[in-house]
């Protein structure tokens, strides 16, 4: 290795976009689709845990598209 080069690990990377919400009801992120909890230890996860996680994100998506009732949803409060 020369000294010009930098070593690095072969990490699952973050799915952080920097758009760090946590919605109300379903207690994920609406950026990465990640728990907090998930958030919390990410660094100190190991790597299979954290490709697990990546492949479940695209799951969690849906979650956050419900409709929350719209103009019925208010007239009943």
């Amino acid at each position: 290795m020369s000294k010009d080069t930098v070593w690095t690990r072969a990490e699952v990377e973050s799915p952080c976009i920097q758009v760090c919400v946590v919605h109300p009801e379903e207690r994920i992120c609406t950026g990465c689709l990640r728990t907090i909890d998930e958030i919390t230890r990410w660094s100190k996860m190991a790597p299979q845990e954290r490709t697990e996680i990546m492949q479940e994100l695209s799951t969690r998506a849906p979650r956050l598209k419900k409709r929350r009732g719209g103009r019925n949803a208010r007239l009943k409060r």
